[in-house]
């Protein structure tokens, strides 16, 4: 029978989200590509217990995380009933729905027919009576915002979710998003945007809405894709994702120019006494403006080398400077 360590509050930094109450650790653990039946299901169980034994209080799903769909919210409901049942109150689970899910023209985006039984689909394959986050993964250019706000607002009058969010919206959404529910009464908690030191979209607009709107904010793949690792600096190795048949990174991306580019990203993270990924986690988390950072793991050292990010998250101008200057911004 598991039992959570008793220090397991001791290190990890937690940041208001927003303007709410709820707290979340610098780094959340997504259950993104880690968790489905080509893993070994004691690993997968190991890696949520270490990650709740430093501190990793969150854990970040959505419907159609696995492979298959719905196998990462299964896996965890066994995690949940085995290990974790004495800690519900102490963990923040959040799901979302937008993405393809099931055949048919209600499988997917944001109708309230969609979102309201794919919250309902995943509580049951969890085994919960609500999600603390429940989100719209992406906007739905054919559904009005007030449908898809309204069955946000929705999940948590019904109490299956205590909060919501947005992820992949544009500034201007988010800002609609947020006028709406904040009409309903039902206040946009976080939004959830892909932000890495290879991807600055956040920084032209969307982080300055959510310091205005006084949204948080947790960040999806920093360390894109795995390039902002140590994986990639003598090129594409074998068994890597840029190797393999997957679509989120292929071997075109990984030029010598980046190569070159991420080698000497490497020098500044040695420099300062951190591996290229716990740099690259640190970056997002610099300052303060992102909430959190989620992050992937495969194995307990690999959460734990990630989690050793937090312990050194300031940098001074030079460094920001030099790194700004590698990417060629």
């Amino acid at each position: 029978m598991y039992t959570a360590h008793p220090d397991r509050y001791a290190d990890m930094p937690y940041r208001r989200t927003g303007r709410s109450g709820l707290k979340l650790p610098a780094l959340s653990l997504g259950l993104w590509h880690n968790f489905g039946p080509d893993r070994p299901a004691e690993t997968q169980r190991a890696i949520l217990r270490r990650a709740f034994d430093l501190g990793v209080t969150h854990f970040d799903l959505a419907n159609n995380y696995g492979p298959p769909p719905g196998a990462a919210e299964s896996a965890l409901g066994e995690a949940l009933r085995a290990d974790f049942a004495p800690y519900r109150d102490e963990l923040v689970i959040s799901t979302k729905a937008g993405y393809l899910m099931w055949p048919g023209p209600y499988g997917e985006w944001g109708s309230r027919k969609y979102l309201l039984s794919s919250l309902d689909q995943s509580l049951a394959r969890m085994g919960l009576d609500y999600v603390d986050i429940f989100y719209s993964h992406r906007p739905d250019p054919e559904t009005p915002f007030e449908e898809t706000m309204g069955a946000l607002h929705s999940a948590v009058q019904q109490g299956k979710a205590l909060y919501v969010g947005v992820s992949n919206y544009s500034p201007e959404e988010t800002r609609e998003a947020a006028r709406i529910l904040g009409e309903l009464g039902t206040p946009l908690l976080i939004h959830q945007p892909r932000y890495s030191m290879l991807d600055r979209r956040p920084e032209d607009g969307l982080l300055d809405t959510l310091d205005e709107l006084r949204v948080g904010s947790i960040a999806y793949s920093p360390l894109e894709q795995g390039l902002l690792t140590s994986r990639y600096l003598d090129g594409i190795p074998e068994g890597s994702r840029a190797a393999s048949d997957s679509p989120f990174l292929s071997a075109d991306t990984v030029t010598e120019d980046l190569v070159e580019q991420l080698r000497a990203l490497a020098g500044i993270a040695e420099a300062r006494g951190q591996s290229l990924a716990q740099m690259a986690l640190a970056w997002v988390l610099r300052g303060g403006r992102v909430t959190s950072a989620l992050i992937g793991a495969s194995s307990t050292q690999q959460l734990e080398d990630s989690v050793t990010a937090t312990h050194a998250l300031d940098f001074d101008e030079e460094e920001l400077a030099r790194i700004d200057a590698i990417i060629k911004r």
